[in-house]
């Protein structure tokens, strides 16, 4: 089970940083202003955070 949640967290982390990492600054705003526009950034980001520190 562990296993399975490191990959997870692994997965996301991945993906979090291929989004927000290796953006240019107007996607990375672009996607800012989408998560806060939809209300997704207050499910998401803690999930983020917590998968990146997991995956660490």
């Amino acid at each position: 089970m562990a296993e399975l949640l490191q990959r997870t967290a692994a997965g996301i982390d991945s993906l979090s940083r291929s989004v927000w990492d290796d953006s240019s600054t107007l996607e990375k705003a672009i996607v800012a202003v989408v998560l806060i526009a939809t209300g997704l950034v207050i499910p998401v980001l803690p999930i983020v955070v917590l998968a990146r520190y997991i995956a660490d």
